[in-house]
């Protein structure tokens, strides 16, 4: 059928049109019913069936998350009470604060029994506090030979308490002399404990804004 014979068919009289045109025309008004049904119909059903496999998969994967915690539960348990054993062991490490007196003895007896002098044994003349533990830095200064001075420092390592040696140097040549700090360390007892969470909380209240 030629381009002509399209031109001169009348639109009035499609029933009498040959059989390709009338294709075409059905062909087109199922395009168009497809199409707008599509706009005001299945469009918003389907970004809803989006919307709802979306939210499916989401609370697939908080199920999977939530079943592997508690399958794994028992061993997080495990792990917490290992690192609460952990955490009492250094805890007891720490001495309390009746005890600091005897540590700084244990400090320099550790220098004495091994022939040092100590030219300077100086504790600060505060604690630094933290969370739950206080630290008070030695100023120290001893004098002797290298070997012993290596060994009065492996020494305080083998202490049954934690004490830790900063800020090393020495100077000299046949009598050497360290300069050091001596790090202590102790646990706050509970009513330190309490006493800090209490200056905690005033002064978070301090800073707080006032209520309308």
């Amino acid at each position: 059928m030629t381009l002509d014979e399209l031109r001169r068919l009348d639109p009035n009289k499609i029933g009498s049109w040959p059989v390709l045109p009338k294709l075409l025309v059905l062909l087109g008004v199922l395009l168009a019913i497809l199409g707008a049904a599509y706009w005001f119909v299945w469009k918003d059903q389907i970004d809803q069936n989006d919307a709802e496999r979306a939210k499916t998969e989401q609370l697939k994967t908080t199920f999977l998350d939530k079943k592997k915690v508690a399958i794994d539960l028992p061993a997080y348990r495990k792990q917490l009470d290992d690192i609460e054993k952990q955490f009492g062991a250094l805890l007891k490490q720490l001495p309390g604060k009746s005890e600091m007196d005897a540590l700084l003895t244990d400090i320099n007896q550790a220098g004495l029994g091994r022939g040092l002098q100590f030219e300077l044994f100086k504790p600060a003349a505060a604690e630094t506090v933290k969370d739950f533990y206080a630290e008070l830095p030695i100023t120290i200064r001893i004098t002797g030979n290298y070997h012993d001075i290596g060994a009065f420092a492996g020494d305080i390592g083998k202490l049954s308490r934690i004490v830790t040696l900063n800020d090393i140097s020495i100077s000299g040549q046949n009598t050497l002399a360290m300069d050091a700090t001596a790090m202590t360390y102790r646990y706050l007892d509970e009513a330190e404990v309490a006493e800090k969470r209490r200056a905690a909380a005033a002064k978070n209240a301090k800073g707080a804004p006032p209520k309308k």
